[in-house]
């Protein structure tokens, strides 16, 4: 296997706050809840919602979701480690901000906006992904707001890799050789 750095956790600090910003230009913040996709899109909603509350000094009601058992997948044989969901509020007539790291094939997606009707029905779902692997999408899903496009044909991996410290924070393309 080889790895391939994409973005460095700079980078990952400036495009986390950029896109903070675009929420906040284009969100009504009276309405909505940020909910972070298990396990992995969790770790950015948490910095995403941290910074939108600090720039805007209002409270948003944040919350985590899984798609385990809402995958199409799911009875594939697979061994399944389900994560916790945690709402402690109803999205009825709310908009959501849902978060995740990768945008792949769409399935997850799909899969935690099933997961979420389980909460009530909101009046509107806007998807922010860090990365968008627009070439590898099999249903029609596109994010609202986008960290960086990956526009390959190539049978890579993308992996977000979160530390601790910031700095350490990486994306990076795998490529199986």
């Amino acid at each position: 296997m080889s790895d391939t750095t994409f973005l460095n956790g700079n980078q990952i600090q400036l495009t986390i706050e950029r896109l903070s910003r675009e929420v906040i230009e284009s969100i009504n913040f009276q309405n909505i809840v940020i909910i972070g996709v298990q396990p992995r899109g969790v770790l950015l909603a948490e910095k995403i919602h941290k910074r939108i509350q600090e720039l805007t000094q209002t409270t948003i009601p944040f919350g985590k979701i899984d798609t385990t058992f809402h995958r199409d997948d799911f009875r594939r044989g697979k061994s399944l480690n389900a994560k916790v969901t945690e709402i402690d509020f109803l999205i009825e007539e709310k908009d959501v901000l849902l978060i995740d790291d990768v945008l792949y094939t769409g399935r997850t997606i799909r899969a935690a906006m099933d997961a979420l009707l389980s909460f009530g029905r909101p009046t509107k779902i806007e998807l922010l992904v860090l990365i968008d692997r627009r070439f590898n999408r099999e249903l029609p899903i596109q994010p609202d707001f986008v960290g960086r496009t990956v526009d390959t044909i190539e049978p890579l991996n993308v992996s977000v890799n979160w530390s601790d410290n910031e700095n350490n924070n990486e994306v990076v393309f795998v490529k199986e050789i």
